[in-house]
């Protein structure tokens, strides 16, 4: 529930109907909207004021409405609308006055790599100690994010934020919204390289994450990463598998179910339905949150058995004789190597096939960036297929018996005439949808 009060002070002025409280806050008018505030957002190609009957149809009991937009005609007794100079930044400043009303204690999480499956582990351990809300789906921008802290009930006890940035100042601006009590900073890598130019532009602009965090808030951070290695104003701790970190962890068992680690530092064992060394440390990072919070390990471990992660993320699935490893959701050079060996190191009799598409945002330096991805690539893999433009030098790179192709049937075609049993994992960036090669590998099984 957001107070009128609320509302009210993110306003020019208020036209219509009595202020009143509300139950959510949308800016998409084509859902149910009962008892809600509609925000229409300006983008390039669209302008949802447009849409602000549609918005009170489905519902709607209150509006923002930007104020260079002439007043629509609208029934004074069946919306109030709230005028403001931008509905964006109306949206924002709402954000932030709701999260200052939450007793919650937040905690942000950044990161090149691994930032939604630790979302999900934090998440999932939080749940163990009290009511908790957390980032759905991608929803961990400039919009995504004030729109997660909105919805969030009045007596959430835990508020897991995901935070997201393709340039400098975006984690700032998401920081300053969510003033966490806990950050976390899973890694520096490559993503969206293009536009910070270097791993430092990176790790400088994770490192906004601190704009935000409360004076006696909590930072831990990647322990292996030389780039994060300097002294804050903040209690800190790291995760790493070198004997420099706070939190030194070590793998102990790697299965098609799950990943065993050891926790050196408290010689205690966690076990997480996650498959590969890199979801150790992210685990690790939710270990840290859980006692933080006051949990027991038993209790962290409970957790982590009901874990409840986002999909795309090493989902497994039977095809013929085949295992497919969906991990299509996105892609950088470090997760890629990441997954890669992973699939070096299980214990499976199958032959081993990499299905790899392109990296997106990797700038100037993406044919390098592609090639030493495939450089990588060496027994015990077998096989290695490779989809898109860039992603050619990858197949030019590896040391393995090799085929790159343009498209999603070429794809399909090639994987069809596998005639060993294969572990078969994909993955490339979000916008080369290699899901659909599995898709057309099971309507083809459906089919025959």
């Amino acid at each position: 529930m957001i107070s009128h009060q609320l509302l009210t002070s993110v306003a020019q002025s208020v036209i219509g109907k009595a202020p009143e409280d509300v139950v959510g806050v949308s800016t998409d008018s084509r859902t149910p909207l009962h008892n809600h505030l509609f925000i229409p957002l300006v983008g390039e190609r669209f302008d949802a004021h447009d849409f602000l009957h549609d918005a009170i149809s489905q519902g709607a009991t209150s509006v923002f409405w930007q104020a260079d937009h002439p007043l629509p005609e609208f029934s004074e007794q069946e919306v109030t609308i709230y005028v403001v100079e931008d509905t964006l930044t109306a949206l924002q400043a709402l954000a932030t006055l709701y999260r200052q009303t939450l007793s919650a204690v937040a905690i942000g999480i950044t990161g090149s790599n691994g930032k939604t499956s630790t979302k999900d582990l934090v998440g999932a351990v939080a749940k163990m100690r009290g009511k908790t809300h957390l980032t759905k789906g991608n929803f961990n921008n400039h919009i995504g994010l004030p729109l997660t802290i909105l919805s969030a009930p009045n007596d959430t006890d835990y508020l897991v934020l995901e935070m997201g940035m393709s340039n400098f100042g975006e984690i700032k601006q998401l920081s300053e919204i969510a003033l966490p009590d806990i950050a976390v900073i899973t890694n520096i890598g490559e993503s969206h390289i293009e536009f910070l130019q270097t791993r430092a532009g990176i790790a400088k602009a994770k490192l906004e994450i601190l704009a935000g965090l409360k004076q006696e808030g909590m930072l831990f951070y990647d322990g292996d990463e030389p780039l994060l290695n300097q002294s804050y104003q903040v209690k800190t701790r790291t995760v790493g598998f070198s004997d420099g970190s706070s939190d030194r962890i070590r793998v102990e068992a790697l299965t098609l179910e799950s990943t065993t680690f050891l926790d050196c530092t408290h010689n205690q064992v966690f076990t997480i339905p996650l498959i590969g060394q890199h979801h150790a440390k992210n685990a690790m990072y939710a270990v840290l949150v859980g006692r933080e919070i006051g949990l027991t390990d038993m209790a962290i471990q409970q957790g982590f058995d009901q874990l409840d992660s986002t999909g795309m993320r090493f989902e497994q699935e039977e095809w013929q004789q085949h295992l497919l490893i969906n991990d299509a959701y996105n892609a950088s050079p470090t997760s890629m190597k990441a997954a890669i060996k992973l699939i070096q190191s299980l214990s499976d009799s199958r032959q081993k096939v990499l299905v790899l598409g392109d990296m997106y945002e990797l700038g100037e330096k993406s044919e390098q960036y592609h090639r030493e991805v495939g450089a990588m690539i060496e027994a015990p893999i077998d096989f290695v297929l490779t989809i898109g433009q860039d992603a050619k030098h990858i197949s030019h790179a590896s040391n393995v018996t090799r085929s790159h192709v343009n498209t999603i049937e070429a794809a399909v075609t090639v994987l069809k005439q596998l005639e060993q049993p294969s572990v078969i994992l994909f993955k490339a960036s979000r916008g080369m949808h290699l899901e659909e090669i599995i898709d057309q590998l099971k309507e083809n099984k459906h089919n025959s």
